[in-house]
């Protein structure tokens, strides 16, 4: 008669050939034998994880350590719970994995993984930091701990992580890309911006255009920045709008290196930038134009004008004053639409584009308390996605159901005291024409807001705000409140 480990060795051979029916009538015959056996519980455990049924998996694995608390069986059952994504329960086993595995790397990446998930961020730091100390070459310890090194604002710790991740996996385009990110959060542009080239928006906007014009947008002729006075330039937008509104500032500087400056930008767009000549821009192209139709030497993405003139923080932050404006028929016209009140004119607007980040959209509903401050009228310039929640603003004029390009929403602003918006496109718009603007933040700060948030480098009108604490719009908008009334009253 075979023994148990007759079984439970037949049972693994039939796991590791995939044939997971087999091993599981193998496991459970085994248990048939010894029901107290901690190690056939762990692989059923294994197996069902396997085969996606993660509750059945946990229920296995928690019996397992039940009888005998291994590590490796803790790992299976963190990586259980991380599939089904409850992160409390790993947090809620902190204290027992540390009275027993106070030095096993695995054990405490994975508390850190479950309060990073959990947007405990110190608690994240310190398992992070104790793991790495065990096994300091663990790549996604270290880019972990960058991003919350990150988040916390604590970027020169940030640096020196990914510069670890960058010895660990050299040349990869991720850990250059968010190295880039972090030292130009801290305003080191010569060196942030060579990283940032290998951003993803860079790739797929030179893909399109590798495609679109195959034979005339090429490696060879990618600008760099030389001096192409006698040539015909191309920039492309990569991006969403406000990238490309925020870039739009060097398009100046590459006109006066070329002779010809063509830019394709997006249609919401190009009336805008028609309408702004000083921006050196001889021609628009907002549909498309067939390769035997156009004529240029030289390309490029607009995002890498900077890096190409190897701009750096003493020059980078060109015209901070204002860049952009709209004629004052179209601000009319608006005002007489919309904004022909003695009242104080406060626009907001709440949400952006969710698919990039979710964290940036505020509650609409958090503005009430602004919209109730006397001698004010406040106007939505919510558009698409979010203008729904306007309907809970009692009082608050709907201007965005009627904005379809950024030439009808500069006249809008051009009728404001003041602008109240999350990180979208519309405080870039706001920004580059000089409106007042106060910016409001979550506590994951972008990159381009640096670590300073007393002002902003980009623009002189803009002001920043930002949570105290992950989620918390009500302390920001309390501060922003005592700031209008502290306005009003002077």
């Amino acid at each position: 008669m075979p023994e148990v480990s007759d079984i439970i060795n037949i049972g693994f051979s039939f796991h590791q050939n995939g044939k997971l029916d087999d091993a599981m009538n193998a496991y459970e015959e085994a248990l048939r034998m010894d029901d107290k056996n901690a190690e056939v519980y762990n692989l059923l455990g294994v197996l069902k994880l396997q085969q996606g049924d993660i509750d059945s998996a946990i229920e296995y694995v928690e019996k397992a350590i039940s009888i005998s608390p291994e590590s490796y069986f803790f790992e299976t059952l963190f990586q259980a719970y991380i599939r089904k994504g409850d992160y409390e329960k790993i947090a809620g086993k902190e204290d027992y994995v540390m009275k027993l595995f106070p030095e096993n790397f695995s054990m405490l990446f994975n508390l850190g993984l479950a309060y990073k998930n959990l947007k405990q961020n110190k608690k994240a730091i310190m398992y992070y930091e104790r793991a790495l100390k065990i096994d300091p070459s663990s790549y996604q310890g270290w880019f972990n701990l960058a991003h919350l090194y990150s988040v916390e604002a604590e970027v020169n710790n940030a640096v020196s992580a990914l510069k670890i991740c960058n010895k660990i996996k050299p040349n990869d385009d991720e850990t250059e890309y968010f190295l880039g990110i972090a030292l130009m959060r801290m305003k080191d542009y010569k060196h942030g911006l060579k990283y940032f080239e290998k951003r993803i928006a860079r790739t797929a906007a030179l893909g399109i255009e590798k495609k679109t014009y195959p034979n005339k947008v090429r490696e060879d002729n990618l600008w760099k920045g030389e001096n192409i006075k006698d040539k015909t330039l191309l920039v492309y937008y990569e991006a969403g709008f406000g990238d490309v509104i925020m870039f739009s500032r060097f398009l100046p500087l590459a006109k006066k290196k070329c002779k010809k400056l063509i830019f394709i930008c997006q249609k919401p767009l190009s009336q805008l930038f028609r309408e702004n000549r000083q921006l050196g821009i001889d021609e628009i192209i907002d549909t498309f134009v067939p390769e035997n139709m156009i004529e240029f030497d030289y390309h490029i993405p607009l995002l890498s004008i900077p890096n190409a003139l190897g701009l750096s923080e003493k020059d980078i932050f060109v015209l901070s004053d204002g860049y952009l404006g709209i004629g004052s028929k179209q601000t009319e016209e608006a005002k007489e639409k919309y904004f022909n009140t003695d009242k104080i004119k406060i626009g907001i607007k709440w949400q952006g584009n969710t698919y990039y980040d979710s964290d940036r959209v505020i509650p609409a509903e958090k503005f009430v308390p602004l919209t109730q401050i006397e001698n004010t009228q406040f106007y939505s310039f919510q558009t698409f996605e979010g203008s729904e929640e306007t309907s809970k603003l009692e009082g608050v004029v709907d201007v965005g159901k009627d904005l379809v390009d950024f030439t009808q929403t500069a006249a809008a602003l051009n009728n404001l005291e003041l602008l109240i918006c999350n990180d979208t496109s519309l405080a870039h718009l706001a920004g580059a024409m000089g409106i007042p603007t106060w910016v409001i933040l979550p506590y994951e700060v972008n990159w381009r807001w640096h670590t300073d948030l007393s002002k902003c480098d980009w623009y002189d009108n803009v002001r920043l705000f930002r949570q105290k604490s992950i989620g918390d719009w009500n302390g920001v908008m309390e501060e922003i409140k005592g700031e209008i009334e502290k306005a009003l009253q002077s």
